[in-house]
């Protein structure tokens, strides 16, 4: 017997999602750092940590198949002010279809400053990361953490999402702090939440 809370069409839309990120995977594992993609509870737990009532652009790196997209959409935010990274071809020809409006980029996320070029906002009132940090070099990783820092306005957030047991990267004195916003385990893998901001001192 199907329970009246089933909805089928919500079901079949997870499994063709699923399906979707899992081919992604498969085809680049590294790029992509997970096997399933992010989960609801955890997309919307992100989304709620950016300011969106600073009227500011929001920009999103590692979209995949649009969970965390769908959520940021769902605070509120324009579509025309959300820039997106997305490296994939595959998920980025998926994301044009099913956000129109948003500004979607296909390039790479390590390489902002190229890949941003022809974007028209240089100010963000945060950036929300689903890039997989974890399977990068230090000196990479740091990298984007600047990068995505110097586009923040003061005080604005760069929020990751890593699936080690801590930050993918530790606080560096003088450049940035980091702090930890939660661990959602209704995600697979459980999912750790973290938060950079410029150490301003």
């Amino acid at each position: 017997m199907i329970s009246r809370d089933f909805n089928s069409s919500n079901f079949v839309q997870q499994l063709k999602e699923d399906y979707r990120f899992i081919r992604g995977w498969i085809k680049n594992p590294a790029a992509v750092g997970a096997v399933k993609p992010t989960s609801e509870v955890t997309a919307r737990h992100m989304a709620g940590l950016l300011p969106i009532e600073t009227g500011l652009p929001v920009l999103e790196l590692g979209p995949g198949t649009g969970v965390i997209t769908k959520q940021i959409l769902n605070r509120g935010l324009p579509s025309e002010k959300l820039v997106s990274v997305e490296y994939s071809p595959a998920f980025y020809n998926h994301l044009v279809e099913q956000f129109p409006g948003v500004n979607f980029v296909n390039g790479d996320a390590f390489n902002l400053a190229e890949t941003l070029k022809h974007v028209e906002f240089d100010t963000y009132a945060g950036v929300i990361g689903a890039v997989p940090l974890l399977n990068v070099s230090m000196p990479r990783r740091i990298s984007m953490i600047d990068q995505c820092l110097e586009m923040i306005m003061p005080n604005g957030p760069f929020i990751q999402i890593s699936y080690g047991p801590k930050p993918p990267v530790e606080a560096v004195p003088g450049k940035f702090t980091v702090e930890k916003s939660g661990r959602i385990y209704r995600n697979f893998p459980p999912a750790g939440i973290w938060i950079y901001r410029r150490d301003v001192q």
